[in-house]
């Protein structure tokens, strides 16, 4: 006698269903980064216009961004003006012949150097001439050359900046705590002199310490350290410039 065989139950004709599960979560995640992809365009021609529309106002001048809107070379490309308070292309060329004439007919070459910015004339004072190590009051060496300094200034109508620089030699006195007390102690102590001594318009100046985040060379020598160990005095090419508006 035959065994009955067992009934089997009917295949479904299709896909099986965890595939269909797995292309709808799929198909989901494609809307979705999709739709990520779509809201993250940005209109170039809007942002270049509300870009150019702070620009003019001059927010981005002192306050170097992160987008570079024009690639600048800092210490060469200048652009053609600064609004209508700063200084034309012709008249910024002007400035830095008479530096510069200035700098050779008071035999300072091998004192400081002059440099073009885009804020500016930088002349660049090094700290050996004016300072001890790990101090901020004058030598009495440089005196002589911050007076000529100063007579260039009281000559000319442009605001000016002070930086003071360091190396990354850690610095940790009573009176300087660390190169940050430093660096702005050595600018102000400039800045005083110039007021002091010469009765230069204190309006006209901006104090600043950058300790050593601004290094000029690797702090890896002897040589490099003290080329980082400087005050920088910056002709400023426009007099409307936002730092001083910040202080007011």
């Amino acid at each position: 006698m035959k065994r009955k065989s067992k009934s089997q139950p009917p295949r479904k004709k299709g896909a099986p269903q965890w595939m269909v599960t797995y292309s709808d979560m799929m198909t989901l995640i494609l809307v979705f980064f999709v739709l990520l992809f779509g809201i993250s365009q940005v209109d170039n021609e809007k942002f270049d216009a509300v870009a150019n529309s702070f620009r003019e106002r001059g927010l981005f001048e002192f306050y170097p961004s992160p987008i570079q809107f024009e690639s600048p070379d800092k210490k060469g490309t200048v652009e053609e003006g600064y609004g209508e308070e700063g200084m034309k292309e012709d008249e910024f060329e002007e400035l830095i012949r008479e530096i510069n004439k200035f700098i050779e007919e008071n035999d300072l070459g091998e004192i400081m150097v002059a440099n073009r910015i885009e804020q500016g004339v930088v002349l660049v004072l090094p700290e050996k001439i004016f300072f001890d190590p790990g101090k901020a009051d004058l030598l009495d060496p440089a005196l002589p050359f911050l007076d000529r300094v100063a007579e260039l200034i009281k000559n000319l109508s442009n605001d000016v900046k002070v930086e003071g620089h360091t190396d990354n030699v850690p610095m940790n006195s009573y009176q300087y705590p660390s190169n940050w007390e430093l660096s702005a102690a050595r600018a102000s102590r400039v800045v005083r002199y110039f007021i002091d001594n010469h009765g230069l318009d204190p309006d006209r100046f901006i104090a600043t310490g950058y300790a050593d985040t601004e290094p000029v060379a690797p702090n890896d020598t002897p040589e490099n350290r003290q080329k980082n160990r400087r005050v920088e005095i910056i002709i400023m090419r426009s007099n409307d410039n936002q730092e001083k508006q910040g202080k007011e």
